[in-house]
């Protein structure tokens, strides 16, 4: 890939006065950075102020109306359903889940609540098989093919005492639709719900499970090797270094991942999929046309960012109200401190991280997490991808590369972007 990226393609799109330096911003990180192809989108108060996107390999075939797996950035996209179940009364972030799925309640998982499920508090961060990636279809979910796996789960929680958060990297999607399913009156999935509810309404190329005639328009993620990244890492910046992490940090993350895995429930667990060895199974088209709404989103950063505008809108767009102000707060309200995989997270209990602003006794994981993105709710993708809003200042934001930086796990590449946009709107 090293070699790939050395044919630098021109910068394209356009943003508005007052965010040129967003562009310069942008031009300069994809030319030093290992990036392939990428999508970065932002609104403010409404407007479209950042439309840009770069291929330094090449690519002809890649464009703003490209499709990428965002990876867990579908998780922020999977709350929006469920809190619309609130919204309408169907739903209770404090009722138990088996209240609406009483198959649910076997093997300890009886007092599960909604929230916890939200808040990867579920108990239920692997599960004790694989998912042939066909049983996730539209039609074979209805067919309970991934609910009766689910039900024989038994939940288990991380050692120690007082934090039973462990993040659901796939699983929280797969349940979430399980739960959604069962209280939706048409009985729709959470893929389905997103296309009639909100991307095709607010014309935002976002998808939880894509059509046959889409999938050409998707661009593959490419994962850097861990080689690569590690030779990367003993580079100053000054001198060319390509990732974000030097040597001290990258190891630093890594012990920290090593140590929270050792208390995690995930250790020797199967991989998710049926047949899955590399992340690169995530390009197959069998799962970009079905459902996986954590961790196999297809989606544009101009869809994103669109839904994200509405989102810090408060659930309205162009007049029409995609979320009532209820479901909307309710989404938003109790978040709770507590620490998940390398860094100490705020979910509040419809699913969404807040970030905020670091104390003077903060850690440097707190700090490379939080600041440059203060005031935004959401989360971010396996590699790179970020998909947020800031309701204070009214921005929606999405970063989309392709190229995976593995060893990134806060997605600081793309916070260079949040603090620079917080920046201009701050003026």
């Amino acid at each position: 890939m090293s070699s790939e990226i050395r044919e630098q393609g021109p910068v394209q799109g356009t943003v508005a006065p007052g965010f040129e330096s967003v562009k310069r911003l942008y031009e300069r990180e994809t030319e030093t950075m290992a990036e392939r192809n990428s999508q970065l989108c932002v609104f403010h108060e409404g407007e479209r102020v950042v439309d840009l996107w770069r291929s330094t390999a090449g690519d002809t075939d890649f464009s703003a109306d490209s499709l990428v797996n965002v990876f867990s950035s579908g998780k922020s996209l999977e709350t929006i359903p469920i809190a619309w179940l609130v919204g309408q009364g169907l739903l209770d972030y404090e009722a138990k889940i088996a209240d609406y799925w009483p198959e649910f309640a076997t093997n300890g998982k009886a007092d599960i609540t909604v929230a916890d499920l939200m808040r990867h508090e579920g108990g239920l961060a692997a599960f004790d098989t694989s998912i042939p990636a066909a049983d996730l279809s539209a039609e074979n979910i209805r067919q309970n093919r991934v609910g009766q796996v689910i039900e024989r789960q038994k939940a288990k929680f991380r050692k120690g005492e007082g934090n039973q958060r462990e993040y659901h990297a796939v699983t929280r999607g797969w349940i979430i639709n399980e739960l959604f399913r069962r209280v939706d009156p048409d009985g729709r999935t959470v893929g389905e719900w997103l296309r009639a509810e909100v991307s095709d309404p607010i014309g935002a190329d976002a998808f939880i499970g894509v059509t046959e005639e889409e999938l050409p328009r998707i661009s593959p993620v490419v994962p850097l090797g861990i080689g690569y990244q590690l030779r990367q890492s003993l580079k100053p910046r000054a001198l060319g270094r390509k990732i974000k992490l030097s040597l001290l940090q990258l190891v630093g993350r890594v012990l920290r991942i090593i140590v929270s895995g050792r208390n995690g429930t995930t250790r020797g667990a199967p991989p998710p999929f049926v047949g899955m060895k590399k992340i690169e199974f995530f390009n197959e088209p069998a799962v970009a046309t079905c459902e996986t709404p954590s961790a196999a989103a297809s989606c544009s950063a101009r869809g994103l960012a669109k839904i994200a505008a509405m989102m810090a809108a408060g659930g309205t767009w162009d007049g029409r109200e995609y979320l009532s102000e209820g479901a909307w707060d309710a989404l938003h309200a109790h978040p709770l401190d507590a620490d998940m995989i390398i860094a100490s997270t705020t979910f509040t209990q419809g699913g969404v991280n807040r970030f905020d602003k670091v104390g003077a006794n903060g850690s440097g994981a707190e700090r490379a997490f939080n600041e440059g993105r203060e005031g935004f709710y959401g989360w971010m993708g396996l590699g790179g991808s970020i998909f947020q809003w800031n309701p204070d200042n009214k921005i929606g934001f999405a970063f989309v590369p392709t190229s995976l930086h593995l060893v990134d796990m806060l997605n600081e590449r793309g916070k260079v972007y949040q603090a620079e946009v917080l920046r201009c709107v701050s003026k």
